[in-house]
């Protein structure tokens, strides 16, 4: 395992078990588009208010999930999408292997999942295949150079495409987990970011720390791409479980919001993160639950601390000729969860 090479005497920030409500939040505002359809058209309608820097050669970074798992972004979307978006034409969906045991640890493994779930539509990059690459992280205080995947280096710009969940040590997982983790390397970046120097023990690090890592490994990437990375979460079959966990995934039970995009990735997972806390209490308790008792938030706080963007931002829904919204109003109406 990689040196860490990290502030002498770093200590984890505090209060990611409390969630901060926008009135209570401070510095600029972004701009976070929102929509309701949840379909290729939507998805497609939505990416489009936020690619205007994306060209060239194109990563998509997506989680594209264990075998079978039944709650990973639809691949009819992403195919709709890359085929009828010109930028996107001959893009790259990216990841890395994991860090984890299982069917994705890995590239044989991972290109073998990967062909079981049907992404097959486009070309599909193991970013850690042919090694690694050392991207600095500006203002860190845990990870000075985050370790990734070599092949991230070979692209132009990146569209995050994130499905917006929960996660059993991260809480949830939006824009900044999707990067943070899934472009860290398998051996040396995830181990960066989840065990003390010297161990090697996937449970070593959580809460406050964890989140924090986790932003520091993002930010290495976003500054890499500057304004070439966009991001898209989706609200949708949003388990307590990660994607990772694959069929031992928690079932559903939140209802499905929609679909929210920015160039900022801090407002992209804040508005993400209001949706769900402005649902009834009793279609958020377990995934508020979740983010709060893995201290998640953390991820946000941490972001703005390191300068990545705004969590103050303007909802604008693309439903309705771009009015301007607050997240009560966009969840006003969702139906209890059905799976499909």
């Amino acid at each position: 395992m990689a040196e860490m090479k990290m502030v002498p005497n770093a200590v984890p920030g505090t209060d990611g078990n409390k969630y901060i409500p926008m009135e209570e939040r401070t510095g600029n505002q972004s701009i976070v588009y929102f929509t309701r359809d949840l379909s290729p058209e939507g998805l497609q309608k939505i990416y489009k208010k936020v690619n205007g820097n994306i060209d060239g050669k194109v990563a998509i970074k997506l989680h594209t999930g264990e075998k079978d798992g039944p709650n990973i972004i639809p691949r009819p979307w992403v195919k709709y999408l890359v085929e009828n978006q010109p930028e996107l034409k001959d893009a790259v969906i990216v990841d890395t292997n994991t860090f984890y045991p299982g069917d994705r640890d890995s590239t044989e493994k991972h290109r073998e999942t990967i062909a079981h779930n049907g992404w097959t539509f486009c070309p599909v990059d193991i970013m850690d295949e042919d090694g690694t690459a050392m991207l600095p992280v500006k203002g860190a205080k845990w990870i000075s150079e985050i370790s990734v995947g070599s092949h991230m280096l070979n692209y132009d710009s990146m569209f995050v495409l994130t499905h917006f969940k929960g996660h059993v040590m991260g809480g949830f997982g939006g824009s900044n987990k999707n990067i943070g983790i899934g472009c860290a390397d398998a051996n040396v970046g995830k181990a960066q970011i989840h065990t003390k120097t010297g161990k090697f023990n996937h449970w070593d690090i959580a809460k406050e720390e964890l989140m924090e890592r986790m932003a520091e490994s993002s930010k290495g990437t976003v500054d890499h791409f500057g304004k070439k990375i966009t991001f898209v979460n989706v609200l949708r079959n949003m388990s307590v479980s990660c994607d990772c966990e694959g069929t031992a995934a928690q079932p559903v039970v939140t209802p499905n919001i929609g679909i929210v995009a920015s160039t900022d990735i801090l407002a992209a997972d804040s508005a993400s993160v209001d949706l769900v806390f402005a649902l009834n209490d009793e279609d958020h308790a377990d995934l508020v639950k979740r983010m709060t008792s893995r201290h998640g938030l953390r991820q946000l706080s941490y972001m703005k601390e390191l300068g990545m963007g705004n969590d103050r931002y303007i909802l604008i829904d693309v439903d309705n000729d771009d009015c301007l919204i607050c997240p009560k109003e966009a969840v006003k109406g969702v139906v209890p969860f059905v799976a499909e």
